[in-house]
């Protein structure tokens, strides 16, 4: 599978679930970006990093960091390696004296690693084909894709699915109806 490498680009608030937040990562060579939606707390621990805040104790990213220089362990590179019913699945690739292994994490807290260690952060195209937004018209573009908080039926759980649906039903908008329900068919197996 081809990797696509990310960069974070920044953390907003959700406009689509209340008391979370959009974490943005931009595509590096191209216009796209995959927002992840995030909890509070989430949010705070790549906040206190980008932000360059130094808590008076470590906290759990960073005593995994502080933990892997003394024992010699490396991040070489995070990899959001899935998206399951909307919900994305992360993989940290680490090295210890050239023994590389993988364990499996959540997308918020192999950024909030990847930011703590600098390493590249990658995706697939396949996930970037069905979550991703893409961004025309530079800044201004971004805001108001940004600013929509849209997602693709692909990243949507069945609930926000469903609930999608009757909005277009009530909207009358019987074309976005049918592909939401096509949608929905394909994720339960019916046809």
């Amino acid at each position: 599978m081809d990797k696509v490498e990310l960069r974070f680009l920044r953390i907003t608030y959700s406009h689509t679930h209340a008391g979370a937040y959009a974490l943005i990562l931009s595509e590096v060579h191209g216009d796209r970006r995959l927002p992840i939606i995030i909890g509070g707390v989430e949010a705070q621990a790549i906040a206190i990093q980008v932000e360059n805040i130094k808590p008076a104790r470590p906290l759990t990213h960073d005593l995994f960091k502080n933990m892997s220089d003394t024992l010699g362990i490396n991040l070489k590179e995070v990899i959001i390696n899935d998206l399951v019913e909307g919900i994305f699945h992360a993989k940290l690739v680490l090295d210890q004296s050239g023994h590389e292994v993988e364990i499996d994490a959540r997308s918020s807290d192999a950024i909030a690693l990847a930011l703590r260690f600098d390493c590249p952060i990658f995706t697939y195209e396949f996930i970037l084909g069905a979550a991703g937004l893409k961004v025309e018209g530079g800044e201004e573009g971004e805001a108001a894709e940004e600013a929509k908080g849209e997602k693709t039926a692909a990243a949507m759980t069945i609930e926000e699915l469903r609930s999608k649906l009757e909005e277009a039903l009530d909207s009358e908008d019987y074309e976005g109806a049918s592909k939401i329900r096509d949608e929905i068919k394909k994720r339960e197996g019916t046809n």
